[in-house]
């Protein structure tokens, strides 16, 4: 057989050899390297047999298929130790992920003592370098051998895979684990790892679920690697919005109102306002909005004419019970079919459409327990949300349009460089999920392909992500933790006029259905915040802080013209706040810098004589003296265009 290797070389061997003694021919520091095999482009494992001629590449640490079979490697060393220390405790799954691995366990929950002591035994299997032995069983003999070892997660498993699965273990010095694999050839090529924290998950991820304990680890080829990586989440913790935020005091939360409940807090409040501001004037004034304002609740029925009560039922706070009450009332998940009533309000002509329709609009959604997180997943939330009203012949221009705001939304709020476009289609396995005819989506769904082509925006295509009533462009985001969240949405929905009987009156003086497109422009207020704490590490663009100037008078004696300072400044609409305390300036300086505060003004004798302020910025340090009017119209400028002013490095300033 002939193997073509990476480099285009090639290997003709007389008979089958497995991947590992093709890397131990090609050299020993290789095979000592290699953790495992890609066999015309499948990851195999290194103990997988080549009979054939194909194309191979031995994979270590360096590729990032190998780093994965160390990392897979490692979660069976975790099971294994697991298994030592808490006997008792079950095993269920533990694959390799983008940043490390998991395992989960049916356990009382890990403290970080636990997982220290994870570590050291994980310690002691990898020294004791066991070699991993790849078995396959029949079926049923596959069922006993989990069944003896009193195993119930891997048993279901095995009963839930095809009749004629391979189906595969890997021993590692008598501990026994289902696998597909692929794995390391011993345990001691595992060289550098951490078990980094433990968390609640549900069997398969289902909430109806027995509750599990996932312990989250990665590894990595060199020491060095992991200790970069570490600092890495140490940046992260700093940055974690839902850490931050609260130190910032911008928001917090209470369990005796609710998970998923936040208070934002006075500066928090502050931010949320300047961007809703902004959102309705911009769209209002720009972009030819009509504001509307509907309740936060209806009866069922409205519900059940857009379809969502049969749909969405599961996610929505539903008031009353339609078996004992005559009148049962939810909580409003979205806001479409409200301003569908207003737009029927009217007798419309061809003439009028487009109408676009935006509302700040409060919404509930029942999130599961386990998937609530700070501001980015709750409970009630409020976005900026709109429904466009249209002529079939004007949906592609408009929907151009829709992308248009949000990209230039985006790109305002200094973010639009960190976003991925994804086409959300429906799922044809699952159709009994959707209304409409296949037709209909594919059309839809090809039209959107058609401008997000058209407009070079690159886009990835995403199964089964659809609304029940259309397909959408979702524009996601990734928060610190890799985990990535929607932030806008742009809907095409050609659907519910028919559920709503909505309708123009066309030339002919004929009724028409219109088509409609739901959006937001920036998205969730909530998630957004969430956002912008982890993107700018909590020094946010001037235009947005809560406090954009504290002035700081160098005693008491100079109060008054602090103060004086201070209207001028506020008269202008700056977010201006003096720092009276009877501390020294350098105290006061350190204060400002923690809390964040785009500009200090410090204010003496000198300054009061001449009418000036000494300027220090968090962006270049110390910006010298300027008189109170330049001031005022240099951030005032910079908050009217919404700069995102860049800070110099440290070294920098002040030079």
């Amino acid at each position: 057989m002939k193997i073509t290797l990476k480099d285009g070389s090639t290997k003709e061997y007389a008979k089958a050899m497995s991947v590992y003694d093709i890397a131990l021919d090609i050299s020993e520091g290789l095979a000592r390297a290699a953790c495992a095999g890609e066999i015309d482009g499948k990851v195999v494992d290194l103990r997988t047999v080549v009979e054939d001629d194909c194309n191979l590449q031995i994979l270590t640490a360096n590729d990032e298929a190998g780093l994965r079979t160390v990392r897979h490697t490692c979660s069976h060393v975790l099971a294994e130790a697991v298994k030592r220390l808490f006997p008792d405790a079950k095993v269920t799954i533990g694959p390799s992920i983008d940043e490390g691995f998991y395992y989960d366990f049916e356990h009382e929950p890990f403290s970080r003592e636990d997982l220290d002591e994870l570590e050291k035994e994980m310690k002691k299997i990898i020294k004791e370098g066991h070699k991993l032995e790849r078995f396959t069983l029949p079926r049923e003999e596959a069922i006993k051998l989990m069944q003896e070892k009193g195993e119930p997660y891997k048993v279901e498993l095995i009963e839930d895979l095809p009749e004629d699965s391979e189906i595969s273990f890997y021993d590692q010095g008598g501990f026994v684990d289902l696998c597909a694999g692929p794995h390391l050839m011993s345990t001691k090529g595992i060289k550098a790892f951490k078990l980094i924290s433990s968390s609640m998950a549900y069997w398969r991820g289902d909430s109806d679920k027995a509750k599990l304990q996932r312990i989250y680890g990665t590894a990595f080829n060199k020491k060095e690697e992991l200790e970069a990586y570490l600092e890495h989440l140490e940046d992260i913790k700093k940055r974690d919005h839902n850490k931050l935020g609260r130190e910032m005091e911008l928001f917090t939360t209470v369990d005796v109102i609710g998970q998923g409940l936040p208070l934002i807090m006075p500066k928090g409040t502050k931010m949320i306002m300047k961007m809703q501001r902004w959102i309705e004037d911009l769209e209002d004034k720009e972009w030819g909005y009509v504001r509307t304002k509907t309740p936060l609740m209806a009866k069922s029925d409205l519900y059940k004419i857009s379809g969502h009560w049969d749909h969405y039922t599961d996610g929505m706070f539903v008031l009353g019970d339609e078996e004992k009450d005559k009148e049962v009332l939810a909580l409003r998940p979205m806001t479409c079919p409200f301003q569908y009533y207003v737009y029927k309000a009217t007798q419309h002509s061809y003439r009028d459409l487009p109408i676009r329709y935006g509302e700040t609009s409060t919404l509930f959604r029942n999130e599961d327990s386990g998937e609530m997180h700070g501001l980015t997943r709750v409970r009630q939330f409020t976005i900026s949300e709109g429904h466009l009203i249209v002529r079939p012949d004007q949906m592609v221009e408009e929907f151009k349009g829709c992308l248009a705001l949000a990209k230039h939304c985006l790109t305002v709020l200094g973010v639009e460089e960190d976003v991925t476009y994804h086409l959300s289609k429906w799922d044809p396995e699952n159709s009994e999920k959707y209304i409409g005819e296949p037709a209909v989506w594919e059309e839809t769904e090809q039209h959107i392909r058609e401008i997000l082509t058209e407009l070079d925006i690159p886009f990835v295509e995403d199964v089964g992500e659809a609304a029940f009533y259309g397909p959408k462009v979702d524009i996601n985001a990734r928060n610190v933790y890799g985990k990535e969240d929607t932030m806008i949405t742009i809907q095409w929905d050609a659907l519910l006029a028919e559920q709503f009987d909505m309708y123009f009156i066309d030339q002919n003086g004929e009724k028409v259905r219109p088509y409609i497109i739901h959006r937001t422009s920036m998205g969730c207020y909530e998630r957004t915040l969430a956002w912008l704490i982890e993107k700018y590490s909590g020094k946010f663009p001037t235009w947005l802080c809560p406090e954009q100037v504290r002035i700081l008078p160098i005693s008491e004696k100079f109060a008054d013209y602090a103060e004086k300072v201070r209207k001028e400044l506020a008269a202008n609409d700056v977010d201006v706040t003096v720092d009276g305390r009877s501390e020294k300036i350098g105290y006061k300086i350190r204060d400002a810098r923690m809390n964040k505060i785009p500009y200090m003004l410090i204010v003496g004798a000198q300054e009061e004589e001449q009418g000036m302020v000494s300027v220090r910025s968090r962006f270049a340090g110390d910006e010298g003296q300027k008189t109170l009017a330049e001031f005022t119209e240099m951030i005032c400028k910079e908050i009217r265009t919404k700069e995102i002013r860049k800070e110099l490095p440290e070294e920098e300033k002040n030079k």
